[in-house]
């Protein structure tokens, strides 16, 4: 990489004596040239480093050259130079890559690109100290940005930790107190093993306290988010079974399997996409939205008319033909796609994530899922309670002869029914595959937890499917980080069966005739 770098508007160059020191003998020896090349480092000394890095450079005698397509280049002056046959390769073991790597990052906080300031400042959190404290307090000095400088004082603070002067220990006690980096506290924790003064020891103590305070906000606040995405994953796979299970009493153990198609319909769109469409990859998700739904509709209304229609009434049995479809789809898609689980990329849009604070990121994927998940849950109750097919769902629910006595077609609104809930299920196939493995066993994780989510929810009912999806997504998160996943999956379900004991009919009774039937 071309190294443009000016150290506070000065460009110094690596002197022949600096370049020798660097580049051979002990590692103790070279370690301690670096450091004082980087009080007066330049762009010549970034190239050289960079050079180092790439395992760039070769040695003969006391001449170091700098290899470029086959040809030497003299490190001072940059011109190009003969290198000699019997030239050897200088080699660098990892403490030594190491301290280039830190002595490279502090080189670029320089840089004028923000992203490759932001990099190296989170490169120099666990690696800064004293030797590179000029550079870090003049590029500390020269930056413009607010938030670049906050982080960028934080890193001029862990440099000070390290220094032999204890009031500079001890003002870095004071400045690293705001912080709200997880880097902090292991920094902290390392200064405290090696601190011998007493009052500075104790300013480091307190300030651990206050760190660790503010780290346990951000895992608290990390867990609330965490519970919620997986509570609106929950929620998506649970619409369609509210639907399929808690209005129509099908007990649909292919439900997963639908999910299954929606997330590899995601996967052709997104082939489909990069054949034929490949400037407009990232738009390939909303396209696969529709066909999702519609791949999973489809098939759930197939499965409707085939086989589920003959079973109403007798939900054991439903049970057994849906568990044995269930299978059959699995099987089909290991033929189509292979066993392997296939690979779905994220939009550019839904790469990265907002940093809220030092240890808690908001990836955006997630919170586009969440969105999802509220915009599906609004479609769906919508179309349940404002329209004529909600309506004639509703009435064929609660009074079957009675809805076919008023001409409503119940064998129509049946099948319509079971793919609405069946394209419901699509829809969160294609979210699933913007966070996980998309392969024929992604339904069974699901499964379970969809039909615990409809049971506590109340049977039927959407706000409690709401309820119940959010409730157990962040009871499971808060219960992992105390118990570890088994444990916490054990809890929630000890949970469940102790609260449908005390109250059967779930968080939401189902009112009118037909809670009486």
């Amino acid at each position: 990489m071309a190294a443009t770098l000016f150290i506070a508007g000065h460009a110094y160059s690596i002197t022949a004596t600096e370049a020798k020191a660097i580049a051979s003998g002990e590692s103790d020896a070279r370690v301690e040239a670096l450091n004082k090349a980087m009080v007066t480092a330049g762009d010549k000394t970034a190239a050289f480093l960079q050079a180092l890095t790439d395992d760039a450079v070769k040695m003969a005698g006391d001449q170091v050259f700098i290899m470029k397509d086959g040809k030497g280049f003299d490190p001072v002056t940059g011109a190009e130079a003969v290198v000699p046959e019997g030239a050897e390769d200088v080699m660098n073991n990892n403490r030594m890559r190491g301290e280039l790597d830190s002595a490279l990052a502090a080189l670029r906080l320089f840089s004028k690109d923000e992203k490759t300031r932001i990099v190296a400042i989170k490169q120099l959190q666990s690696d800064a100290d004293e030797t590179k404290l000029p550079l870090i307090e003049k590029a500390f000095a020269a930056e413009q940005n607010p938030q670049i400088k906050e982080q960028l004082g934080l890193v001029r603070a862990a440099a000070l930790l390290n220094s032999t002067d204890k009031t500079r220990r001890l003002e870095a006690a004071r400045l690293l107190s705001s912080s709200t980096q997880a880097n902090t506290k292991t920094v902290l924790l390392a200064r405290l093993a090696l601190e011998t003064e007493p009052d500075v020891k104790s300013a480091l103590q307190n300030t651990l306290h206050k760190v660790e305070a503010a780290l346990a906000w951000g895992d608290r606040l990390g867990a609330i988010f965490s519970g919620i995405s997986l509570g609106s994953i929950l929620l998506l796979v649970a619409l369609g079974l509210a639907i399929t299970y808690g209005l129509m009493g099908v007990i649909n153990m292919a439900h997963g399997e639908l999910m299954m198609i929606g997330a590899y319909a995601t996967y052709v769109v997104q082939g489909l996409f990069q054949r034929y469409l490949p400037g407009a990859f990232d738009w390939y998700l909303l396209a696969s939205v529709p066909v999702a739904f519609m791949a999973s509709a489809l098939m759930g209304a197939a499965l409707e008319r085939s086989v589920i229609r003959f079973l109403y009434g007798r939900p054991l049995e439903t049970l057994l033909a849906t568990w044995g479809i269930s299978l059959m789809l699995m099987q089909l898609v290991r033929t189509l796609f292979g066993a392997q689980n296939v690979g779905v990329e994220n939009p550019s849009w839904m790469s990265g994530g907002v940093q809220v604070l030092g240890n808690l990121s908001l990836p955006y994927n997630r919170l586009v899922i969440i969105g999802f998940a509220v915009f599906v849950l609004l479609g769906v109750a919508w179309l349940i309670g404002r329209t004529r097919l909600g309506l004639f769902v509703r009435g064929v629910t609660q009074n079957r002869p009675i809805a076919a006595c008023m001409g409503v077609n119940t064998a129509r609104i049946d099948t319509y029914a079971f793919a609405l809930g069946s394209g419901i299920a699509g829809l969160a196939g294609c979210a699933l595959s913007q966070v996980g493995n998309v392969g024929p066993d992604l339904g069974q994780g699901y499964i379970v937890d969809s039909f615990l989510v409809v049971v506590l929810g109340g049977v039927g009912q959407l706000a409690g499917t709401v309820y119940a999806a959010m409730g157990l997504g962040v009871l499971n998160k808060f219960l992992e980080g105390w118990a570890g996943a088994v444990l916490a999956k054990i809890a929630v379900l000890v949970f469940i069966i102790i609260f449908i004991q005390k109250r059967p009919q779930g968080i939401f009774a189902m009112k009118g005739r037909s809670a009486e039937a």
